[in-house]
């Protein structure tokens, strides 16, 4: 092992798994693969002996039992027609502004990211209903289409969010403080995207007219219509202000709203076997997913970790005495490359290993830098040519609304997450401030 440099071991153990998914094996078994390989190759079957307790060690992981229960509560929020409702009290309450039913998408995919934690979900579910609705009103293609995918992408900024508490698990971070750190970007993003688009269709009227006058209601009504708000709004903040005062741990906090999301459906009568079938088998299929990357993705790190070529990285990297933000810029514009071909979980963990290492002996925090990994990866979800939301919004747009149009769509609102990022790098409170207030 000694002879072996680092640095071609690194690139080695790395290209040997970009290599395997780009020609279609998946994750978890490429992940799992390059570890047992490269193990065996440097110590034989006694590399058994770090594997396997790592992956029972995995297994007895208590946080990870907050992703089924919060995919779960998804699921069921999601399934029992929620999403539906809040569309219809955005089209009642905003509908008659300029531009209202793009800015009400934007705070719906807002609150389904509260619900949810998982991005495709919003995209998705309001591909269905919202993009439909604003383009039967007169919108522009290019501005509804665009206003649901990057509201869509909320979903990984806005807790609970699922890629956070996988970086938490590889990290050993604090789950509550890496919730609490996406709150303000999250919702400084969404308001960004909600200014674009009022000033975009006041200034161009024709891309968001307002609803006919006979389709507005009365200030009683739209009052009305915030009925649709009591309950969703209620779970997301007993889930999230059980977490943010202590009173329930991330773990107890999803058990409360997998409840709460069951208690929702009941109330709205909508809780029947078809719907809560549907909901399980969603999970069971989403979470066996997930635990077999987590299985892969602990063995190729340990095993790059006990080759020692992680920390000969960092004593590299510091040893070139390069300017810190140099560095997280370079590891910020590989993240948009990646997201370009891979999904958030093959980069997360793929570039945690390597990266965060890097990143706390350059002094910089844990919990930001986090926050601008999540960042980075909702803008890679809009990066073109293979943003995953991009192909969520494919598979449920209607056919006048061409691939051209989404790529042409999300242009704009990608600039818009760059902006976050630069403002995110130039300002670490916006992500600091709350975990700080809460948690010091």
């Amino acid at each position: 092992m000694g002879s072996i440099d680092p640095i071609l071991l690194t690139l080695l153990m790395f290209g040997a798994m970009l290599g395997l998914m780009f020609v279609g094996v998946p994750l978890a078994w490429t992940l799992m693969g390059v570890g047992v390989g490269f193990g065996y190759w440097i110590w034989g079957p006694d590399s058994l002996g770090i594997m396997l307790p790592s992956v029972f060690g995995l297994m007895n992981e208590f946080i990870l039992v907050a992703l089924p229960l919060f995919i779960l509560m998804g699921m069921i929020l999601e399934r029992s027609g929620i999403a539906d409702d809040l569309f219809g009290m955005v089209y009642k309450i905003m509908g008659g502004v300029r531009g209202g039913l793009g800015m009400g998408t934007v705070v719906i995919c807002a609150l389904i990211a509260a619900m949810v934690g998982i991005t495709g979900a919003a995209t998705v579910s309001l591909g269905l209903i919202a993009l439909p609705a604003m383009l039967k009103r007169g919108y522009s293609k290019q501005l509804s289409a665009g206003a649901v995918m990057a509201g869509g992408a909320l979903g990984f900024l806005i807790p609970p969010s699922l890629v956070m508490i996988l970086y938490a698990f590889l990290t050993r971070e604090s789950v509550g403080k890496l919730f609490a750190a996406g709150v303000m970007p999250g919702l400084m993003l969404a308001g960004i995207y909600i200014v674009y688009i009022g000033i975009r269709c006041y200034r161009n009227p024709e891309m968001g007219p307002p609803i006919d006058a006979s389709e507005r209601l009365g200030t009683w009504d739209k009052i009305k219509a915030l009925n649709a708000m009591i309950l969703p709004g209620g779970l997301i903040a007993v889930v999230l202000g059980t977490m943010a005062t202590g009173v329930a741990s991330p773990t107890e906090a999803s058990a409360l709203g997998a409840s709460g999301a069951m208690l929702c459906a009941l109330v709205h009568g909508r809780l029947n076997i078809p719907m809560l079938s549907g909901a399980l088998y969603s999970t069971a299929r989403i979470m066996g997913m997930l635990m077999w990357i987590m299985i892969g993705a602990v063995i190729f790190s340990k095993i790059y970790i006990a080759l020692g070529a992680g920390q000969a990285i960092v004593a590299q990297v510091m040893a070139a005495e390069l300017s810190p933000y140099l560095v997280l810029t370079v590891i910020l514009l590989s993240y948009l490359v990646l997201g370009m071909f891979l999904d958030d979980s093959a980069i997360l963990f793929i570039t945690v290993p390597l990266y965060v290492p890097i990143i706390k002996a350059l002094g910089f925090d844990p919990i930001w830098f986090a926050t601008l990994f999540v960042l980075a990866m909702q803008s890679a979800y809009l990066t073109p040519p293979f943003g995953y939301n991009l192909f969520y919004m494919r598979s449920v747009a209607p056919p006048e609304v061409t691939t051209g149009d989404l790529y042409r769509s999300v242009v704009p609102f990608l600039a818009m997450q760059i902006l976050g990022i630069v403002l995110l790098v130039l300002f670490p409170q916006i992500a600091l401030w709350l975990p700080g207030l809460i948690f010091d």
